[in-house]
């Protein structure tokens, strides 16, 4: 259930029918926040596209510190629906819920390595005070945990995806499926 209407997989016709079928058929089954997108086949088409490249693209960054990264940002955000999703997708990298709790709470220095920590923080300043971003509070010390420009790069573009997708979830009351997002391939 959404605040705007919806296409269901069952009244979907032409574009959206077959992207539908494409999603499906690569994850499992439809997320809700496709479904919510679904009066703009266009623009679900290339937001996906984003989310394909961003979270599965060739990257230094591995898939785990991708699906960090948008924990930290949707936990900051207070997005449920994502924090759940990709909380789920990283513990199938991490295997430790104690250690993805106390990524979802915001304390970060416990079980994290440098490199990880110097992402979360960043991750969540990028979110919540994008405007506080510089180079000697944030950028010398991802530079020091050992991130290059380009894993910095593409952590700012995970950032800023997430910040994008949190708001239309967010915006447009999606809620978490029925099992909480289980059953999706990563």
């Amino acid at each position: 259930m959404t605040y705007i209407q919806t296409i269901s997989v069952d009244q979907a016709s032409g574009v959206l029918k077959n992207l539908y079928a494409e999603l499906m058929g690569k994850r499992g089954k439809l997320a809700a926040v496709h479904e919510a997108q679904s009066l703009n086949s266009d623009v679900l088409r290339q937001h996906m596209a984003l989310y394909m490249a961003t979270m599965f693209g060739q990257s230094p960054l591995s898939r785990a510190e991708r699906e960090m990264i948008a924990v930290v940002v949707s936990a900051a955000n207070q997005c449920g629906y994502c924090t759940e999703h990709h909380a789920q997708a990283l513990n199938h990298y991490w295997k430790n819920q104690e250690r993805i709790a106390e990524l979802k709470s915001g304390r970060f220095a416990v079980h994290l390595n440098a490199r990880e920590y110097a992402l979360c923080i960043f991750a969540q300043v990028l979110t919540q005070n994008a405007a506080a971003i510089s180079d000697n509070e944030h950028m010398i010390p991802l530079r020091e945990s050992g991130l290059n420009d380009r894993e910095i790069l593409d952590a700012v573009g995970i950032i800023s995806y997430f910040n994008y997708v949190n708001r239309i979830v967010l915006g447009l009351g999606v809620h978490l499926e029925g099992d909480g997002g289980g059953g999706f391939k990563y």
